[in-house]
């Protein structure tokens, strides 16, 4: 089991529930549903301090993600058929990529830059970010953004 990458893949019946509230609550702010972060906080039943904590942290990941985009970067040795291999994990997964940047290789790694597009056809993005990692040769994952 890889523990470098600082994401885990759990159902919902594992997750704590002040952690389920956090994402109800920025649900609710998103959808404009409310109009602060206090009144919010009040209607999920948790406290401001806990919410604050936990924002950044905690996301749907694959809810509702048509047509959003995700970044995430990846670090990799510089040997010929890792990229190949990455980009063809994100085909099979059904994601349009969107841009893709990769770094000069220093001391035999190098850094990629991936946005996707997510469509009504695109798979499992947990089990696509799993593939990525489980590549040898892939060092981390690394998802930076959801928009």
């Amino acid at each position: 089991m890889r523990e470098d990458s600082g994401y885990y893949v759990v159902k919902t019946k594992a997750v704590p529930e002040v952690l389920l509230k956090v994402v109800e609550t920025k649900e609710l702010l998103h959808t404009g549903k409310v109009a602060t972060i206090q009144e919010a906080v009040e209607r999920t039943g948790i406290s401001r301090s806990s919410f604050y904590k936990y924002k950044d942290d905690i996301f749907p990941f694959h809810d509702n993600a048509e047509g959003k985009t995700i970044t995430f970067t990846c670090e990799m040795e510089d040997e010929p058929g890792i990229l190949s291999d990455v980009l063809k994990i994100i085909a099979e997964c059904g994601a349009n990529i969107l841009t893709i940047h990769q770094s000069i290789p220093i001391n035999n790694m190098a850094t990629l830059s991936i946005s996707l597009q997510i469509l009504r056809s695109t798979g499992d993005l947990s089990g696509m970010v799993e593939r990525i990692e489980a590549r040898c040769g892939v060092r981390s994952v690394k998802i930076i953004a959801r928009e």
